[in-house]
């Protein structure tokens, strides 16, 4: 691997080993620290790109991004979305509501062997029907039966509908950095991540970089983050600091629909993955639980995150 990729970058690969979120102590250090890193990827990368779920991590760090980049007078990059096919409908609906009113340039990333076949969660596919390229990615994984099930949470669905998906786009589309909202805290294969992590090893993936720049938020900070600066700037109107406890504690005249904030959140929604593999924490709003009482992504479908350090090996998030 070199870390020399691509020549026109000079970059500190080592920032953050060995970090926690502790050294960062307020939400004002750990805002500066994400402005810091965004401010270096976007003066550094040539062709940036922010990937966007529509969940909370991934919308702090677009909205950094967009805001450093009105700053610097530089357009926001673009941002890409990766349908595998089973996120919840309001996911979707939210993503391309919020791209089209802050005027994103959204690259809707798939898998478009499973796209050509019509295929839906839970089909059986003959690898017969699917091209050499998915083919050989099966491969890869040592897979070795005839049929290949539509699942985004398993192993190899994952890869196939998810990484597979990314990395086609990275190369058609030639990004050098990827913004990711990845966080220390989150996960444990995510626990010794730097702010800029090379993914330089072409035998896998494009070469690239994944620029993280909230690793130092916990959970908490991502969602006063969110009721200080995210809902405020965003909702006219919208007082800095107000946190719902319901729906019916909005502002007057203040709806969900207004708000940058997945209404899967307003349903009890620690974490958002697959609709089959994403369960509700609780019956009250995301940031009004006891968040220290169980683990965020503990509605996540766990086969998935038992596999997450294979996964992430191949280029996952």
């Amino acid at each position: 691997m070199s870390l020399t990729f691509p020549d026109y970058l000079d970059l500190n690969y080592a920032d953050g080993r060995e970090g926690t979120a502790a050294d960062y102590p307020t939400l004002e250090d750990k805002l500066e620290k994400a402005v810091a890193v965004t401010t270096t990827a976007l003066e550094q990368y040539e062709r940036p790109a922010v990937m966007w779920t529509g969940g909370k991590d991934s919308t702090v760090v677009l909205y950094v991004v967009r805001e450093v980049a009105a700053d610097m007078g530089v357009p926001v990059p673009p941002v890409v979305f990766i349908d595998h096919f089973e996120h919840f409908d309001e996911t979707e609906a939210f993503v391309r509501e919020w791209a089209d009113r802050w005027d994103l340039d959204l690259v809707v990333a798939r898998n478009e062997d499973f796209a050509r076949l019509g295929a839906s969660p839970g089909d059986e596919i003959p690898l017969s029907a699917l091209g050499d390229d998915t083919r050989r990615e099966l491969d890869r994984l040592g897979y070795e039966g005839e049929t290949v099930v539509l699942d985004a949470d398993s192993f190899e669905g994952n890869h196939l509908l998810k990484t597979v998906a990314l990395n086609d786009t990275l190369e058609a589309r030639g990004f050098d950095g990827v913004f990711s909202g990845v966080r220390w805290d989150e996960q444990e294969s995510r626990a010794d991540e730097t702010f800029f992590s090379p993914r330089h090893d072409s035998e896998k993936y494009p070469p690239h970089d994944r620029v993280h720049s909230i690793l130092q938020f916990e959970e908490t900070d991502v969602w006063a983050a969110f009721w200080n600066y995210i809902v405020p700037d965003s909702v006219e109107g919208y007082p800095a600091g107000h946190v719902p406890t319901s729906i019916d504690d909005l502002p007057d005249g203040v709806e969900p629909a207004d708000l940058p904030v997945s209404p899967k959140y307003f349903e009890g929604y620690r974490s958002l993955g697959t609709e089959s593999g994403s369960a509700k924490s609780d019956d009250r709003p995301a940031w009004v639980q006891d968040l220290g009482a169980s683990a965020e992504r503990e509605g996540r479908a766990q086969d998935k995150e038992n596999l997450m350090g294979r996964l992430r090996d191949l280029g996952y998030m």
